[in-house]
């Protein structure tokens, strides 16, 4: 039975740690096997209570102040027989380290057969909630930083996955003659920690630091030698926000991103501010509902009737844009009195500056009282196709299929801006500034219900609260992949760590655990962020067989060699091709200085050949004899420039475009299309990539991008393949 007392009990007597021999109780509760042991108040309880254990021994303070009793010189190892145990406790008793502090006696035990060593630990994340850890063990762990993370509760997929991360498993498994270790008996401990049953995932949110440090691991079990747990603070559980009226995501949301009325707060009579801006962007976009400025004493602005105040509009309000003083916004909020379904800040001066803090609280108690959810503060608008709302200038009003929300505005209008020349279409867009009430999660819950988009993307540099964010990811049935573009990487370091495994927790050790267990994927720029939500708007994602063999085929022998290594880094592979295949290939007749290796390098006057249309025979090939997972055509069109009246790049679309009718679903197919950077050259690729696009080929200004791309797409389908 699990001893659920223990970490009550503990914290009751203002406890923020387990001593030894209550942390291994806690997890012999849990299945998890511990050396046999006793314990003893002094060196005089030795003889009577050593008599059912087998020696050689080890020996360990007890005390509820000293976590780390290596450190304090607080362990014995080795010892043979009860005279050498006695004369360790007596030893340490004497230890100024020892007898400053509260000690609460000895812990004697067996000690563990011999093995490798592991260290499992357990962490509390603010964002993510409890992580599990798995690395090499002992004093090692901190020089080799060997380790894995996942996120609470993981599978045992996710926990041979764990292990298959660590750069040591080779050790674990034998090397040189020496006996490996049951790795089956690790995925076990580690399900009984991390488990969907397991100790962190049923008391983790009262556990901030776990570490078992260390496991001695052998070929028919794994024994828990030292444990350290460490209390989390009741008073510091952060508390989701999560929405109780009642309605569905799509429910909810439906008013923001298809308003029927808007109000506008911050416009002026005389002069052209950002709400006069935004009324006149709309009336250009061509928004088709009501438009109600709010002003205390204007009768019209920008042509429109003015209101007072958001409670005295005609009709009710699905969506308020508001750019006016920070702090005259939470009273306006207020006075709506449940008129405003939705009400977007653009104001600045809230919790991103420490002045705002208390007035960030006070809009969102605002924003409850009046009935209202709020986005924002701190951002620069909606961009909703569908709802004819854009915050940017000449937005696509076309619909798409991306549903995306950001941290940041300005980088909101890049990323649509960017998208719109590359072929993005987007189903919504919302920049959400510091996410004082609407979170990240909301807006997923929103996107993965939404049955216009199929693709979804974050910038984030605080997710709120992680713990449902991942949670949705695990648990809807519906499966889009997601693209995270996280901001702040280097600047939330843990301040301090009481145990090896919140040291080595790093500040995307959360983030790269939602990776490797959820159908989500990080990228370190705008550009891949782009590139990475085209590549998933343009091609479906194939979980059954996860993108990796890569067959490449273009113009330019150097590129196609760097970009040889540019895959292989990001784990995709181009490998030559076998002799039958060559020797296929080379029966075309192809001209000298064409190699049909893979890559597939064929010079300008290989491709212009029947017009291009030799390409159709090159990739009939291909797809017949190679089974590639993707094929990724590169073409440098400055080569193509005054080299005859002919211009093979159509067909050599056209000649894609019918491969992939006569094979469909076989291979994905990517295009580079390289520019010199001239106008003429550039003005040429716009009228290309558009042609592309329309066939829905995505497209890229180099291989490393499409490299990029593809190593996103394979890491969701493999996702995606083991949901």
């Amino acid at each position: 039975m699990i001893d659920l007392d223990l970490l009550q009990l503990a914290r009751s007597g203002g406890r923020s740690a387990l001593n030894e021999m209550e942390g291994k109780a806690l997890l012999s509760g849990y299945g998890v096997d511990v050396p046999h042991s006793v314990r003893v108040s002094d060196a005089m309880e030795v003889d009577r209570r050593l008599a059912n254990l087998s020696p050689p021994f080890a020996v360990k303070v007890l005390s509820n102040v000293i976590l780390h009793k290596s450190d304090a010189g607080g362990v014995r190892l080795g010892l043979t027989d009860a005279n050498s145990v006695k004369a360790a406790i007596e030893e340490m008793a004497a230890l100024p380290s020892l007898s400053s502090a509260a000690i609460d006696g000895y812990l004697i035990e067996e000690m563990a057969p011999p093995g490798k060593e592991l260290v499992i630990g357990g962490l509390l994340d603010p964002q993510f909630g409890s992580m599990i850890m798995v690395g090499l063990g002992g004093i090692f762990i901190e020089v080799l930083k060997d380790v894995a993370f996942r996120l609470c509760p993981i599978s045992e997929t996710h926990a041979r996955d764990m292990l298959n991360e660590l750069r040591g498993k080779a050790i674990l498994e034998g090397v040189r003659g020496d006996d490996g270790v049951s790795l089956d008996a690790v995925v076990d401990l580690l399900l009984k920690i991390g488990g969907s049953d397991g100790l962190l995932t049923r008391q983790g949110g009262e556990i901030v630091e776990l570490d078992i440090n260390p496991i001695i691991v052998n070929a028919t079990g794994a024994v828990a030698v030292d444990v350290a747990v460490v209390l989390a603070d009741p008073s510091s559980s952060p508390k989701a926000k999560v929405a109780s009226d009642g309605l569905t995501a799509a429910q909810r949301f439906k008013p923001l991103f298809e308003p029927k009325t808007i109000a506008v707060i911050g416009a002026s009579t005389t002069s052209s501010i950002i709400a006069n801006t935004f009324i006149r962007r709309m009336k250009d976009y061509g928004y088709s509902g009501k438009i109600f400025p709010i002003h205390p004493k204007a009768k019209k602005i920008e042509g429109l009737k003015a209101y007072p105040s958001l409670a005295e509009t005609p009709q009710p309000i699905d969506y308020a844009y508001v750019a006016t003083r920070a702090d005259r916004i939470p009273q306006m909020i207020a006075a709506a009195k449940g008129n405003v379904k939705f009400a977007q800040v653009i104001s600045s001066g809230f919790r991103e500056v420490e002045d705002g803090i208390a007035l960030e609280e006070e809009l969102v108690s605002a924003a409850r009282e009046a009935g209202c959810r709020l986005i924002g503060p701190n951002c620069l608008g909606l961009y909703s196709p569908r709802g004819g709302v854009t915050f940017p200038v000449d937005a696509p009003k076309e619909l798409g299929r991306v549903g995306v929300m950001t941290q940041s505005g300005g980088l909101g209008t890049d990323i649509i801006k960017r998208g719109q020349w590359r072929g993005l279409r987007f189903s919504g867009f919302v920049t959400a500034g510091n996410c004082a009430d609407i979170g990240p999660a909301d807006l997923l819950d929103f996107y993965l219900a939404d049955e216009e988009t199929s693709v979804i993307g974050f910038y984030l540099e605080d997710i709120g609260d992680g713990r449902r964010f991942f949670e949705l990811l695990c648990t809807t049935p519906v499966t889009k992949p997601v693209v995270i573009l996280k901001g702040g990487r280097s600047e939330l370091g843990r301040l301090a760590a009481s145990s090896h495994t919140g040291a080595l927790a790093e500040d995307m050790a959360g983030w790269q655990a939602l990776a490797a267990q959820t159908p989500c994927v990080l990228v370190d720029t705008v550009d891949q962020f782009v590139n990475a939500l085209l590549t998933m708007q343009q091609l479906t994602p194939r979980p059954a067989r996860p993108t990796k063999k890569i067959v490449l085929f273009g113009n330019g022998g150097g590129t196609s060699v760097l970009a040889t290594d540019f895959f292989a880094e990001r784990g995709l592979e181009i490998a030559p091709f076998p002799p039958d295949i060559r020797s296929t290939l080379e029966a075309l007749g192809l001209p000298p200085g064409t190699s049909v290796a893979n890559p597939i390098d064929t010079p300008v006057g290989t491709l212009q050949q029947e017009e291009g249309r030799v390409a159709n025979r090159i990739l009939n090939i291909i797809y017949e004899k190679s089974m590639p997972d993707a094929v990724v055509m590169h073409l440098n069109l400055a080569a193509f420039i005054g080299r005859g009246d002919v211009d093979p790049v159509e067909n050599l679309f056209q000649a894609a475009v019918n491969i992939g009718k006569k094979y469909p679903g076989q291979a994905h197919f990517a295009l580079a299309l390289r520019s010199d950077g001239s106008a003429k050259v550039d003005d040429r690729k716009r009228v290309y990539r558009d042609r592309a696009l329309a066939h829905g080929i995505p497209v890229y200004d180099e291989l490393p991008d499409a490299a990029d791309a593809l190593a996103a797409l394979g890491h969701i389908e493999r996702r995606f393949g083991k949901r």
